[in-house]
């Protein structure tokens, strides 16, 4: 079992090179797969009068507007190029969801070997047309989507030539952060049951458990915002890790992943035999016994270490005559 884990560095670089450089120093440090941004240019992306969500009102200058705040996150081809050496020089991969369609070309003539459809673009039939021309693996964000959504959206990945064995699909909420009431966790099977396909988990809740418990239940991918603080001015900083978080959820994954190593057949394990005997109990005198007088409840128990008869032998033992003395607490042998 081998989760893809991906650390969404997204917007919270804030605009700025060097913050999504030590965003990439973290995530590598945390022992993630990929550190992924958002590639966009707002003219492209957002109508000079679309709103702000509430949580990026709540989060930024109220009095800008959508178009205006993704302004001043966006990052240059030069940028990209500066966190690909980054990522190489470090060991993780890259990774950048494209919101337009312009983007999106860049990303794959950057090198980026599979392409994240983000959740806004679901119902988009010709950035999904265009994603599906590319060749490369897909994975699909599903947040505010329906089921019929999904399949939708599935049908045209495949109807451009992507197999459904190069599909992945996140469940996903796309409130930052997310109540917990709302996540639906088990919508993620839902999902893998009702298409035959991979699933995974993009989480926007706070802290590490829904992750982790993902993991447990199938996730073939987890997505994850951090931060370097998560105080900081900025849509998605508050619904994001800090560091020694990010490094804590990776730790735990990977245990988890461990865990779920077996075949699932019930029977002792190697680092557990040497246990048996300390912790089961076996047949002792509780009082003295003399030879000749019959075992009985009154003076017979069980007690550790499980060295001797098994209580599970218990009737087969009562009534039986001692063939010698026992002392308290000495092992009943017939």
């Amino acid at each position: 079992m081998n989760t893809l884990i991906i650390a969404e560095a997204g917007v919270n670089h804030d605009g700025d090179l060097d913050v999504a450089l030590q965003l990439v120093r973290v995530a590598a440090d945390a022992g993630v797969d990929m550190v992924k941004f958002q590639t966009f240019v707002a003219d492209r992306m957002v109508a000079h009068h679309a709103p702000k969500a509430g949580y990026q009102v709540a989060t930024t200058d109220a009095a800008e507007s959508q178009r205006e705040m993704i302004s001043r996150l966006e990052l240059s081809r030069s940028d990209h190029e500066a966190l690909i050496r980054e990522c190489e020089k470090l060991g993780v991969r890259f990774f950048s969801t494209g919101f337009d369609l312009e983007s999106l070309d860049m990303l794959i003539e950057l090198g980026i070997d599979r392409i994240k459809v983000p959740s806004g673009e679901l119902t988009n039939l010709p950035y999904l047309r265009h994603v599906a021309t590319k060749g490369v693996p897909v994975i699909l964000s599903t947040g505010m989507a329906t089921l019929g959504e999904i399949e939708d959206a599935i049908m045209v990945m495949e109807e451009g030539g992507v197999r459904r064995s190069d599909l992945t699909v996140l469940h996903c909420n796309t409130e930052y952060p997310t109540p917990m009431g709302d996540v639906n966790l088990r919508a993620m099977g839902n999902i893998a049951s009702a298409f035959n396909i991979a699933v995974g988990y993009s989480d926007h809740t706070l802290g590490i458990e829904l992750p982790v418990a993902a993991v447990a239940l199938g996730a073939t991918v987890i997505e994850k915002h951090f931060t370097l603080d998560r105080n900081r001015a900025g849509p998605d900083h508050r619904a994001s890790l800090e560091p020694a978080e990010l490094k804590a959820m990776v730790s735990a994954i990977r245990n988890i992943e461990k865990a779920m190593e077996g075949d699932g057949v019930k029977r002792p394990s190697p680092s557990e035999i040497k246990n048996r005997d300390i912790a089961r109990k076996s047949l002792v005198a509780q009082t003295p016994i003399s030879a000749g007088e019959q075992f009985t409840a009154g003076n017979v128990t069980a007690k550790r270490p499980g060295t001797g008869i098994s209580p599970m032998r218990w009737d087969e033992v009562m009534g039986r005559t001692a063939s010698r003395d026992f002392a308290a607490d000495e092992l009943i042998v017939l």
